[in-house]
């Protein structure tokens, strides 16, 4: 049987705030760069298994219209956690894609996304052959906690 995955009006919101002026392509990116499991074998193909806490981390790559709200918002974010970083509200969000199944069915494919920083400075350039990366903003965040969930 054939299966039908239609996505579209995907939300993010990060800080109580939804962002809108998202940029182009992957404009925005989950990914663990870490196993939730680690296994070591030895001899006789004796095996142990370790669950790896740091599985549960997550990075954000998250590509915004550069000068837009949204990134004044994140731009501020940063400047704050550098002014006083013991003072640093830590990040919480959610990211939503809403999957369809071509017969009217929907779910929603949720990130619930707790612990985050901004872990790098927003890079710029200029270019006068007409690349647009030079209109974004791309912002580099990393989250301690990221559990995905079928709604």
């Amino acid at each position: 049987m054939t299966t039908y995955t239609i996505t579209g009006e995907d939300t993010l919101t990060i800080a109580d705030r939804v962002f809108t002026d998202i940029a182009d392509a992957d404009n925005s990116t989950i990914t663990f760069p870490n196993n939730i499991v680690e296994m070591k074998t030895g001899k006789n193909q004796n095996s142990i298994y370790a669950r790896n806490a740091t599985g549960d981390n997550a990075d954000m790559v998250l590509r915004l219209v550069r000068g837009s709200s949204d990134d004044i918002f994140l731009q501020r974010k940063i400047a704050s956690m550098l002014s006083d970083f013991a003072s640093t509200t830590l990040l919480i969000g959610e990211f939503v894609k809403h999957l369809g199944d071509g017969q009217g069915n929907k779910i929603r494919d949720v990130y619930t996304l707790a612990g985050g920083v901004i872990v790098k400075k927003v890079e710029g350039k200029s270019n006068s052959d007409g690349d647009i990366e030079q209109g974004v903003a791309v912002y580099n965040l990393k989250f301690a906690n990221a559990v995905r969930s079928a709604q």
